[in-house]
């Protein structure tokens, strides 16, 4: 079964050749995208807002607060 559907390689597909032009804007800040992986990820939000076939994303941009663990509270005595 596809991991991704038709609409999400279209958008991906306009994402990087308007990279590849200049053209394509980031959201917030207006500026110029200058990374493959930034405008892949462009895409795949694109095509995630128009409802294509796309996987939640994970990573970073997911992370839920703090971890607990590594060198905490704990006592070594």
């Amino acid at each position: 079964m596809a991991k991704y559907g038709e609409k999400a390689k279209e958008r991906v597909g306009a994402a990087l050749h308007e990279e590849k032009r200049g053209i394509l804007k980031s959201g917030r800040s207006g500026k110029t995208v200058t990374s493959r992986k930034q405008a892949i990820a462009i895409g795949l939000s694109e095509a995630r807002k128009e409802g294509g076939k796309v996987p939640k994303p994970t990573g970073a941009s997911r992370s839920s607060g703090p971890r607990s663990g590594g060198r905490g509270s704990t006592s070594h005595e």
